[in-house]
């Protein structure tokens, strides 16, 4: 715990690093680009239209959402998982792909990943403000389960940090993890109830229940539910069993990660 403890208390002390390299890092990715950083709001946007073209037409009517449309739905899933795919992939290769700064940086190297995480929040933020606007069009209005986004949006984060401090360790360890992580993200995609929506009838319910242990599950899940709070059942407090697990797995995987990185930290640079 004590590494924990330790790490967390890195990225607090370093946080003007971490922020100002996140942003260098996230202008310096598109400046040969014609449109610049507008590639990383209309990436997102084209990928939701392609879903919402490929999927729709087996989601007619708002079927089994609650009388929500689909393009609604699936928006507001596919915003924190648009970010938390890219943070979790991006995370990992935070200390692999900077092997030359890793030696000669005067700032601690968990830093690294999130520096990562925060550069991949900007896109987040406009995908968020796109699902708020699309809402309205829907008859969606702010109510005070949207409150709970605060709750969420901490979960996530504190999600992609152990995530992406135990992947950036492993990812110098062993050079294949970066491959295994792509296709398990890839699968993920499709297991986390991004396109579809697992609480019907259609599943078994235990394969239903046996999903909802999945922590992005937890995540896309809490960011519909505050937004559509359709009933008492959707507030945050109404399932502390899924609670205790995802946090549960949030401290044992920042458990390992953090003592994994710093067993191998000052080696870093001959593991790579």
């Amino acid at each position: 715990m004590k590494e924990v403890v330790t790490i967390i208390k890195e990225q607090f002390q370093n946080w003007g690093i971490i922020w100002r390299i996140s942003n260098y890092e996230d202008q310096a990715s598109y400046q040969n680009h014609y449109l610049g950083l507008a590639w990383e709001y209309l990436y997102p946007l084209i990928q939701i239209g392609i879903y919402w073209i490929v999927f729709s037409n087996g989601f007619k009517k708002g079927s089994n959402l609650g009388g929500v449309s689909y393009l609604m739905w699936m928006v507001i899933g596919i915003t924190p998982w648009f970010f938390m795919n890219r943070a979790v992939l991006d995370g990992s290769k935070a200390i692999y792909q900077r092997v030359g700064m890793v030696s000669k940086m005067k700032f601690p190297v968990s830093v690294l990943p999130s520096i990562r995480i925060i550069g991949n929040l900007n896109s987040f933020w406009t995908m968020l403000v796109f699902s708020i606007a699309l809402g309205f069009f829907n008859g969606i209005y702010p109510a005070i389960a949207w409150l709970q986004w605060i709750y969420y949006f901490f979960a996530m984060m504190c999600l992609m940090f152990a995530l992406s401090t135990f992947n950036s360790t492993v990812s110098v360890l062993v050079r294949d993890w970066q491959i295994l992580l792509q296709s398990m993200m890839r699968m993920l995609f499709y297991l986390s109830g991004v396109l579809f929506n697992f609480q019907t009838t259609g599943f078994p319910a235990p394969f239903v229940r046996i999903l909802e242990l999945n922590p992005f599950w937890y995540i896309i899940s809490g960011f519909r539910n505050s937004m559509f709070h359709q009933s008492a059942d959707t507030y945050m407090w109404s399932r502390p069993l899924l609670t205790l697990i995802f946090w549960g797995f949030v401290l044992l995987v920042l458990l390992v990660g953090s003592h994994l990185h710093y067993k191998f930290r000052s080696r870093f640079v001959d593991l790579i």
